[in-house]
């Protein structure tokens, strides 16, 4: 667990297409405390089970087929209200725009800060 930072429980959804990435996002979010499920494209997420409970979701933006935004709107869609953090590779100021219109909890480029990530999840999650 990362010093100083209390564990909240619960569970979050990570789906980025670079293994590498969803690997090091798991570990971080593992060392926090939460529990991971991680998806390599939203066409996987939506094909499963069980990630209706998931407290919040990190979504790359850049995933091939299916967008990350595209995926927020299609679970939006589906009444799902669950706190969305977008990760991208390529910041642009019209993705950002995109960000902040579909509501979004958080935006962040990689590389990113982990410790800025994980305060930005616990805002947004109540503590377990």
């Amino acid at each position: 667990m990362l010093r100083g930072m209390s564990s909240v429980g619960g569970e979050i959804v990570v789906v980025d297409d670079d293994t590498s990435m969803c690997l090091a996002i798991e570990r971080l979010l593992s060392a926090a405390g939460w529990r991971v499920r991680r998806y390599g494209s939203a066409e996987e997420l939506l094909a499963a089970d069980g990630h209706e409970s998931a407290g919040a979701l990190v979504l790359d933006i850049n995933l091939p087929g299916i967008s990350g935004l595209e995926l927020h709107r299609k679970l939006r869609a589906r009444g799902n209200a669950r706190p969305v953090f977008f990760i991208t590779g390529q910041e642009r100021e019209d993705t950002r725009e995109q960000v902040r219109a579909a509501g979004a909890a958080g935006f962040f480029t990689k590389p990113f800060d982990g410790v800025e990530l994980i305060r930005a999840i616990r805002g947004c999650l109540p503590a377990v």
